[in-house]
């Protein structure tokens, strides 16, 4: 068994990775600001010396959409080179972040690629957005009268406990490397999203599919944020719906 570093191990997907390593008898530890064990800030990398002393695999599941993941890699990076015990890091990213250049995919390759260049050994899980993602953002649409979507944009919604299931056993084998994007099992629109969400939730809105402009729009639109070749997902969006 193993010592492995969790960072964001109290976010959504960080909390059922922790349990599953766990329950397969793995020493897990804990990272975010407000770990009682193990405080540790990603933005400064105050605390993660005492953390990772030791650590032989970190899974890295913290991120930010308000930016700064490539900081908190850079830290993440340097104190488990000053650790020297670490022989696996292993990295959650998105499917699509070489193809849609929103600000956010841009950063999060941006980290891949610093993770390639440190020499760690080293695993990383593309995956597709995750059913809560979807809902939450369906939900902020629905709170309008008339329900905006973008227009001819799919996506292709995955469980974040199949994705979990995924991470830690990753974790627990040895680098493998750029795995086999994870998506989910189908590829839907977002009307065909936004109707289903509306029946689960018992709501009646118009829809309103909104043309967009600009190369995000246009990386999105062109699908380059799903991976319809590897639908290996299980569960799905209406499945999780019916558990709202």
């Amino acid at each position: 068994m193993s010592t492995i570093l969790v960072t964001g191990g109290t976010g959504t997907l960080g909390r059922p990775v922790v349990e599953r390593l766990r329950t397969a008898g793995h020493e897990v530890r804990v990272l975010s600001r407000s770990a009682p064990d193990f405080p540790v800030d990603l933005r400064d990398g105050s605390g993660l010396d005492a953390a990772m002393a030791g650590a032989e695999v970190i899974v890295h599941c913290a991120s930010s959409p308000r930016g700064g993941d490539d900081v908190a890699a850079g830290h993440l990076i340097r104190a488990a080179e000053r650790a020297g015990t670490v022989g696996h890091l292993v990295y959650i990213s998105i499917v699509g972040v070489d193809e849609v250049p929103l600000p956010y995919y841009r950063t999060k390759l941006k980290v891949e690629r610093m993770l390639e260049a440190s020499g760690l050994g080293l695993t990383i899980l593309r995956t597709t957005q995750f059913h809560d993602l979807v809902a939450q953002a369906l939900a902020a649409a629905a709170k309008l009268p008339v329900m905006p979507l973008p227009a001819g944009v799919s996506g292709q919604p995955i469980a974040v406990e199949e994705v979990a299931d995924r991470l830690a056993a990753l974790a627990s084998g040895p680098p493998a490397g750029r795995v086999p994007d994870m998506g989910g099992p189908e590829v839907l629109t977002f009307e065909e999203a936004a109707r289903a969400y509306l029946a689960a939730t018992g709501k009646r809105r118009p829809l309103l599919p909104v043309p967009l402009v600009g190369k995000v729009y246009a990386g999105f639109k062109r699908g380059g944020h799903l991976t319809p070749s590897h639908a290996v997902g299980r569960g799905t969006f209406a499945e999780f719906l019916a558990r709202l």
